[in-house]
């Protein structure tokens, strides 16, 4: 049985800060027990302090690459569907296809996950990712592609990423284990990034040089490299977790398990308007790049490196943090609203990219702490499932909003997308930390004569 969801008060509060609250949690979710969460503050050179674990290294390193390539592939796929179609509409359709599966099956993928082999399923999904990337590639150099066929593949994409991501998100703790589970999250997100800032920019000079199909070239091959990395593992350093056992109703357990815990269940509500109004921001970049400031495929690229740039520093702030809060999840989330509002309103392009760099940042600080906090407050058993439920939320979301931001930016105004795209999850954000504040019985207090938190977040109710 999933445990009670805990009280009001204790939302605001780290998901778990000392043995006690762990041996309770465990009590209450046996057989299966928690992650603690590690609040004491890391010197700097603990940062990455993940990396130390040989088998996460090897990890991390093949998955740098992937994600350069991977975002190689986004952006070329991207431009090279304006180019073909001429429409914003097509890039968004794109978009819906490769994450619609998510959607509709994301749930299943996660049961999968909790019952089979992490890796396995992993070094199958990486072979078949080479495949598509290696048929793009083909297509694209012949100059036999057209529109068709990458809505085709894109879709074939979405269906290996139903198996591929769950697997991935509950892999890292294999690597690493509990003890350093909230580091390898923020590490992976650095990596991520990283790729995002380098990946965009040489996808920018490709299509300018030579064409999408070399994008895609460099994708397959470093799908491979990835199958090859899964390869070098030392399995007997993984911290295995035991499949759990087919029965019915293990969605239905998966789903009632999810909605007994606010530290689930309000990240997902989140994740969901962040998704489908504000993670589309690529369909928005090119309509920006390709019709308000005549920047073509070098600027598009350009745009999504200082998004990317941003989300670098983002990921890299993550692993610093203290303690895991609720409250500070919510916040990044309306902050990311905030930074893309005030980026429909900039004057220039130097404007708007400087705003790219802030929303980037704030993008990954709400990611991050999503992801900790849902797998964080996940027993390991059923965690597969409630990554899959929150990972359907987060990329079938963009199957939404995908085709609908880019309606809006091709028969509206690209302006008027994005205030929409920041506006919403801006506003869902404040009417949750209303919420939540009035649940755990919160206010803000000004205090003129402390400096450092001249703003605070106190308890109404009365000491003792």
């Amino acid at each position: 049985m999933a445990p009670p969801p805990p009280t009001s008060a204790a939302v605001s509060q780290p998901v778990i800060d000392s043995a006690s609250a762990a041996a309770s949690a465990a009590a209450d979710a046996a057989p299966t027990q928690p992650i603690g969460v590690v609040s004491e503050h890391l010197p700097w050179r603990h940062t990455f302090i993940s990396l130390k674990i040989p088998n996460f290294r090897i990890f991390a390193i093949g998955h740098f690459v992937a994600v350069v390539a991977l975002w190689m592939q986004r952006i070329a796929q991207d431009w090279l569907v304006l180019e073909l179609s001429g429409s914003v509409t097509a890039v968004g359709i794109t978009v819906a296809l490769q994450f619609m599966p998510s959607l509709l099956l994301g749930p299943w993928g996660g049961m999968v996950a909790d019952r089979f082999a992490k890796r396995k399923i992993l070094m199958l999904c990486q072979s078949l990712a080479a495949l598509l990337a290696a048929t793009l590639a083909m297509l694209s150099l012949t100059g036999a592609i057209e529109v068709w066929h990458v809505y085709g593949i894109a879709l074939v994409l979405g269906l290996v990423t139903v198996l591929d991501q769950p697997a991935r998100q509950v892999f890292v703790n294999e690597l690493v284990g509990p003890r350093y589970l909230r580091n390898a999250i923020s590490v992976n997100s650095t990596t991520f990034q990283l790729g995002g800032l380098i990946g965009p920019a040489l996808a920018g000079l490709l299509l300018t040089a030579v064409g999408a199909g070399w994008a895609f070239a460099a994708n397959a091959v470093a799908c491979c490299s990835t199958v090859t990395m899964l390869l070098l593992l030392r399995k007997d350093q993984l911290f295995v977790s035991v499949p759990a056992p087919k029965k019915k109703g293990m969605l239905r357990e998966g789903l009632r398990y999810a909605l007994s815990k606010p530290t689930i269940y309000w990240p997902w509500l989140m994740a969901g308007f962040i998704a489908v109004f504000a993670m589309s921001l690529p369909v928005l970049l090119a309509a920006f790049a390709d019709h308000v400031f005549d920047v073509g495929a070098g600027g598009y690229g350009l745009l999504n490196a200082l998004v990317a740039l941003g989300a670098l520093a983002g990921a890299v702030a993550s692993t610093r943090r203290r303690q895991l809060r609720l409250r500070s999840v919510v916040f990044c989330a309306g902050m990311y609203g905030l930074m893309l509002c005030l980026a429909a309103l900039a004057p220039s392009m130097l404007w708007f990219g400087a705003v790219m760099v802030l929303s980037g940042f704030w993008c990954l600080m709400f990611l991050t702490g999503s992801n900790q906090l849902v797998q964080i407050s996940s027993n390991m058993a059923i965690r597969g499932r409630v990554m899959s439920l929150y990972i359907m939320v987060l990329i079938g979301g963009q199957a939404i909003g995908g085709p609908m931001l880019g309606w809006i930016a091709e028969h509206v105004d690209p302006h008027v997308a994005l205030l929409v795209s920041g506006g919403v999850p801006a506003l869902a954000a404040l009417t949750v930390g209303v919420v939540l504040a009035r649940k755990a019985a919160l206010k803000l207090r000004v205090d003129l004569k402390d400096r450092r938190h001249l703003v605070k977040i106190v308890s109404r109710m009365p000491a003792g």
